[in-house]
């Protein structure tokens, strides 16, 4: 079975796409801030960027990196963080400006 998807309005069946997310497909989907940067940097020379990326916020993909953007319960988002607890000093600029005594 062949899947056809479109980039720039032309079908792309029976083309032969270089796709960076071919290479390293995990990559795009990494847990590390680190690789989820690099998995962007590889898709800014892409062909199929913008079709990804609108095919992606279409369907309200839940996570991953899709045409160079990093998608979060089907929103982009500008990074992502790392895992654990937020750093103090955010926590403590919320609760000033939610009117806490310093």
């Amino acid at each position: 079975m062949v899947n056809s998807c479109y980039v720039g309005g032309q079908p792309t069946t029976g083309l032969s796409l270089d796709l960076p997310c071919t290479e390293d497909p995990e990559l795009f989907f990494a847990e590390s801030p680190r690789d989820v940067e690099q998995a962007k940097a590889m898709c800014r020379g892409c062909q199929a960027r913008l079709a990804c990326l609108v095919g992606a916020l279409e369907r309200s993909e839940p996570w991953g990196v899709w045409g160079g953007e990093l998608l979060l319960r089907g929103a982009i988002v500008p990074r992502k963080r790392p895992r654990g607890r937020p750093r103090k000093d955010v926590v403590a600029i919320g609760l000033l400006s939610a009117g806490w005594p310093e």
